[in-house]
C-alpha cells in the first residue's frame, strides 16, 4: 500500500475530521427534503415556482436584477464570459492563471466559445489595479475570483477592489465575479454580499462548497444578461426538466449555514494559529481571511504521512486524507471549516497538535 493510500485508510479511520460539514451522503438530500411538501411541484424547464421563487430570492441577496439557477458553475462562468465577449465585440477576457475556467475546465472556454483568456498577475499572488491598467486594450471582461482558491484563498483589499471596479467602468471593461465562495469571504469585508457584488456586473455563486448542498450555482446580473444566459443554457444542455432536487438542497442548507460563515471564519483563525505553532507547518495565508486556507509542510509526502498517520491513530482526529506535493521535500493540502469543526473537543485537538509538533521535530 502507497503512502496516499494508507493515509486515507487512517483517516477515514478516525473518530472526527476537522474540515467540511461532514459526508457526501444521500442523507444530504433526504435532511433537506424532510420538511418539503411532497405535493410540491416540481420546476419545468426553468418555470415553476420552486426554481422562480429562489431564483428571486437569491437575486435580492445578491443585489441584483435577476438570476438564473444553473446545474454547475462551469457552465454558469463560460456562459457569462461568451456573453459580454459577444456584447463588446471581442474574444478577449482576463483572468487569474490559476483560474478555474484555465486550469479545471479542459479549455471549455476556448474549445466552446474561442474565447482568448489573457492570464494576469504572477500564479503566486493576487490580481492588481496595476496589473488591470497594464491589460492593454480590447479585454471585453474581467473575472475576479474571492477568494483566490489556488493561492490559500487570498483576498484583495476592500479599497483596491473597489479600485479595479472603478477603472473597469471608467474603461468599459465588464467585472465578473467568480463567487464560488462569496459568502465566506463576507465576515473578514464585513460587507454585505449585495454589497461586494454592487462592483460586479454579474456574479456567480456555488452551492455546494461552503453552502454544503448537491450541485448547483447561480449567475445573477440585469434581467437582459440573465434572461440571454438561458438561451446558453438551453444549448449547453444545462436546462433540465427539473433541477428541484439542486434547488431544495441549495435553498436548505443556505438557510442553515448563511448564518454561521462568521463562526467558520473564526474558527479557521484559530486552527491556523495551531498548524504555525508546529515545526515545519505554514499557513496560506498565515491569518485566514475567510473559512479556507492552505497547510504547507515542509516535508515531502512520503515523510509526512507517516507522521500524520500516527497522529490519527493515536488520537482519532483526523486532518487531511490526501497531501498535494509541492517540491521534493514539501507538500500541502488546503482546509475548509464547516460545521464538523464546533463538534470536535479542544483538549484533544490540542493534545493532536502537540502530538503533531513532538513527531515532526523528531522527525
Amino acid at each position: 500500500m502507497n503512502e496516499q493510500n494508507a493515509l486515507l485508510e487512517a483517516f477515514n479511520g478516525t473518530e472526527v475530521q476537522l474540515a467540511g460539514h461532514g459526508k457526501r451522503e444521500v442523507a444530504v438530500l433526504k435532511e433537506a427534503l424532510a420538511g418539503v411538501e411532497e405535493q410540491l411541484a416540481a420546476d419545468l424547464y426553468g418555470s415553476g415556482a420552486v426554481i422562480e421563487d429562489f431564483q428571486t430570492e437569491m437575486a435580492g441577496v445578491l443585489g441584483k436584477e435577476s438570476s438564473v439557477f444553473f446545474p454547475s458553475g462551469t457552465m454558469a462562468q463560460q456562459i457569462a464570459l461568451r456573453i459580454w465577449s459577444d456584447r463588446k465585440g471581442s474574444k478577449r477576457v482576463a483572468y487569474h492563471p490559476l483560474c478555474h475556467l484555465e486550469i479545471h475546465e479542459q479549455d471549455g472556454l476556448k474549445e466552446l466559445h474561442h474565447l482568448e483568456p489573457l492570464l494576469l498577475a504572477d500564479k503566486d499572488r493576487l490580481i492588481t489595479l496595476d496589473d488591470v491598467k497594464n491589460m492593454g486594450a480590447g479585454i471585453a471582461c474581467l473575472l475576479l475570483e474571492l477568494p483566490q482558491r489556488e493561492i490559500g484563498g487570498q483576498l484583495p483589499e476592500y479599497a483596491e477592489l473597489e479600485a479595479i471596479s472603478a477603472y473597469c467602468r471608467e474603461q468599459g471593461i465588464i467585472l465578473h465575479l467568480d463567487g464560488a465562495r462569496l459568502f465566506e469571504v463576507l465576515p473578514y469585508y464585513g460587507k454585505t454580499a449585495a454589497e461586494v457584488c454592487g462592483l460586479f456586473d454579474s456574479v456567480y455563486i456555488s452551492f455546494y462548497k461552503g453552502i454544503g448542498g448537491i450541485a448547483g450555482a447561480v449567475l445573477a446580473g440585469s434581467r437582459e444578461f440573465t434572461e440571454e444566459s438561458k438561451i446558453w443554457k438551453r444549448r449547453h444542455g444545462g436546462d433540465l426538466i427539473s433541477l428541484y432536487p439542486y434547488i431544495l438542497t441549495a435553498k436548505y442548507y443556505y438557510g442553515q449555514r448563511i448564518g454561521r460563515m462568521a463562526g467558520y471564519y473564526e474558527q479557521a483563525k484559530e486552527l491556523a494559529a495551531l498548524f504555525n505553532s508546529c515545526h515545519k507547518v505554514s499557513t496560506l495565508p498565515e491569518v485566514p481571511v475567510s473559512n479556507m486556507f492552505h497547510v504547507h509542510f515542509a516535508l515531502s509526502r512520503e515523510q509526512l504521512a507517516p507522521v500524520l498517520i500516527q497522529v490519527y491513530t493515536e488520537t482519532g482526529i483526523g486532518l487531511t486524507p490526501r497531501l498535494k506535493e509541492t517540491g521534493e521535500a514539501s507538500c500541502a493540502y488546503e482546509l475548509n471549516i464547516g460545521d464538523l469543526y464546533s463538534g470536535v473537543s479542544k483538549p484533544a485537538l490540542e493534545e493532536a497538535f502537540r502530538l503533531l509538533d513532538k513527531l515532526l521535530q523528531e522527525g
